[in-house]
């Protein structure tokens, strides 16, 4: 039951009101990880009637994380910025350009 309820909230209170109408504005693809919640056929039969495209995620491999490679790269680039950032807001505002 603790599963299901957790299926129902992820699709009533997260891709329902905040990832379908932020998506299709932006024209984004969703990617989540395998999460029970996120991987279960309410959640996966949601997106796919709402014509939300979803990048698949490998399953246990860090290497092969999408994201991770995202979160490098970023890191590389915020380090060639010159001059180096101070303090907290101009990290954030790098960042944000980037």
């Amino acid at each position: 039951m603790y599963v299901m309820d957790n299926e129902h909230r992820y699709c009533d209170e997260i891709l329902r009101p905040i990832v379908v109408p932020f998506i299709h504005d932006h024209h984004f693809m969703l990617q989540h990880d395998n999460a029970q919640p996120h991987v279960a056929r309410i959640c996966t039969q949601f997106l796919e009637a709402e014509n939300i495209p979803v990048l698949a995620w490998p399953a246990y491999s860090l290497d092969m994380s999408p994201i991770e490679h995202v979160w490098g790269a970023l890191d590389r680039r915020i380090r060639q910025h010159v001059p180096v950032s101070a303090n907290i807001q101009q990290l954030r505002t790098a960042i944000e350009e980037e």
